[in-house]
């Protein structure tokens, strides 16, 4: 377990990657989102009632895609982890194994500190009616649109997910270079491939339809748990023979 430690404590050496620059950039972002939505009226609609006919503000507010930044770094901060700092870190006598799961340890302290952050932001906004400007950055339909558990543990799952599927890559990288990165994303693609042929020749898109349509955000999230486990497993297999 020290070993573990050792490698979390030892990327957050320099923890700008990690930490300040996702931040800053969702900040930005949220600047961005947010400055727009003061610019823009909000929308209204016609409402009956004794008095007459009344415009009123529309209760739904306005969405942005701006917290896709966030998770997006998730996932390159999962590939720099391994594709960087690897062979220093075998160089320091760790072990191939430990260093990935203490990488992928640290993914999982940062998606808990992170979902948490987010969660809290979440119930600031509705408590400020959408920070003032009736605009929701951090609530996402269906995804991050129940209780605040439910945008915790959802948030938790997505950061970690794409932390580890990053770290698959970085392994791919370092273990074949650019051209086992392409061939990984090529078979990942004929997979998706196959599977949507087998769907069509089976007539099963009725089925698979049902499923989607009734799969809750929380059925969804132990969807993307179960493919998490199987990223995991498939970059620490692939990390044996990581070259250096």
């Amino acid at each position: 377990m020290n070993d573990l430690v050792k490698v979390a404590r030892y990327h957050l050496v320099k923890p700008v990657m990690f930490t300040t620059v996702p931040w800053a950039s969702l900040l930005f972002s949220f600047l961005v989102c947010i400055s727009v939505f003061a610019m823009v009226p909000v929308s209204h609609h016609d409402v009956l009632t004794s008095s007459g006919l009344i415009s009123v503000p529309n209760k739904d507010g306005r969405y942005t895609g701006g917290l896709t930044v966030l998770f997006a770094f998730a996932f390159v901060t999962g590939v720099t982890s391994i594709g960087r700092s690897l062979p220093f870190g075998l160089m320091l006598g760790m072990s191939r194994r430990s260093y990935y799961t203490g990488t992928a340890l640290l993914g999982v302290a940062l998606a808990l500190a992170n979902a948490t952050a987010l969660t809290v932001l979440q119930v600031i906004e509705s408590a400020t009616g959408g920070w003032g400007v009736n605009g929701h950055f951090f609530r996402v339909p269906y995804l991050l649109d129940g209780p605040w558990y439910a945008t915790w543990l959802t948030s938790f799952v997505g950061l970690a997910g794409l932390f580890v599927y990053g770290m698959w890559y970085g392994t791919v990288y370092r273990r074949w270079g650019a051209i086992g990165v392409v061939a990984f994303t090529a078979a990942q693609v004929l997979v998706a491939l196959a599977i949507v042929a087998a769907v069509s020749l089976t007539n099963g898109w009725h089925g698979v339809g049902g499923f989607f349509t009734g799969l809750t955000a929380l059925g969804l999230t132990g969807v993307v748990a179960a493919l998490a486990v199987i990223l995991l497993v498939g970059g620490h297999a692939t990390i044996r023979r990581a070259a250096v």
